[in-house]
């Protein structure tokens, strides 16, 4: 079955063809590269159309109105095909920290679809997080380190799990650790307070694959007598020893400090996620994210409240 010929900037195998091509063959790419490579008829040239593979976002909590820490069914399904229109192929839902039957029920809930190959997985995001740095997560709802409370999550939906966000500070977190390897999950560091010596040890204890959690944000900030973890990390990404996180969204960090982070670290260091919610692809307006609402205006989402 031969199905769309694409002509446009296509990238592909980490370069740009200003003039390329992609054949779609049944559900599979049949041919993606330079047009004048393809032998069957070409069609008009299109500059201005950009051809990307499908995105890859391991940092999700919902869209187009529907969210993955609060909807049902229906509105996953929402939340997912609101993401595929923009181009993600392979997203993982992320769950904010919550009461841990909730995080039961709702792991519960997605296991299907992960099985189903409609998400590549879960990302647990808390509840094991710094309440000093706890962002848009229910101070409620944050617990202390618990190994045989994440061993029961995990094997309560056994390869539903991908990866999990926890304060590298607390203790009894390589313990966390250990579980999480256990299971064939990330670690991920992030919302913490770490200082800059405990991050450094901890990344070291961890081992690879590893992670930091959206770079910079709730985090201690990085200052010249206190660099935190966000020194830690960029030099543990340089050492190639994790993957930073960053939202290159325009809001949560400035284009200089993403660009900084890219030479610092190198591309192969760096994870682009959304950390989208429910408003993402809405207008503005009051949305959820677990048990707190969110308003936002102007394109930017915040906490609501006083």
């Amino acid at each position: 079955m031969t199905g769309p010929v694409l002509r446009g900037r296509l990238v592909s195998g980490g370069r740009v063809v200003d003039d390329g091509l992609v054949a779609v063959a049944g559900e599979q790419i049949g041919y993606a590269g330079p047009a004048a490579g393809w032998d069957g008829e070409l069609p008009p040239v299109a500059p201005d159309r950009l051809l990307l593979p499908g995105l890859v976002d391991v940092h999700c909590h919902g869209g187009g109105g529907a969210s993955f820490p609060d909807d049902d069914l229906a509105g996953v399904a929402t939340a997912i095909a609101a993401h595929r229109r923009h181009g993600t192929t392979t997203l993982v839902a992320s769950l904010v920290s919550a009461p841990v039957d909730v995080l039961r029920t709702r792991l519960e809930l997605l296991a299907p679809l992960v099985a189903a190959r409609e998400l590549a997985g879960v990302h647990l995001e808390g509840p094991f997080l710094s309440p000093d740095q706890r962002g848009a997560h229910d101070p409620g709802a944050l617990l202390p380190a618990d190994p045989d409370l994440l061993r029961e999550l995990l094997t309560g939906a056994p390869g539903t799990v991908v990866s999990m966000t926890l304060a590298p500070e607390l203790p009894r977190a390589g313990e966390l650790v250990e579980v999480l390897r256990a299971h064939g999950v990330l670690p991920s560091f992030g919302h913490t307070d770490a200082d800059a010596a405990t991050v450094t040890a901890a990344v070291a204890a961890a081992g690879r694959p590893l992670s930091a959690t959206h770079l910079f944000n709730a985090m201690a900030p990085f200052a010249s007598r206190a660099p935190g973890p966000v020194a830690a990390c960029l030099a543990a990404a340089a050492r190639r020893e994790l993957v930073v996180e960053l939202i290159a969204d325009g809001v949560h960090l400035a284009p200089e400090t993403v660009a900084a982070v890219f030479d610092l670290a190198g591309a192969d260091q760096v994870a682009l996620v959304t950390d989208a919610m429910a408003a993402a692809g809405m207008a503005d307006g009051d949305y959820q994210l677990g048990a707190l609402p969110v308003r936002v205006a102007g394109g930017t989402a915040r906490l609501a409240g006083p």
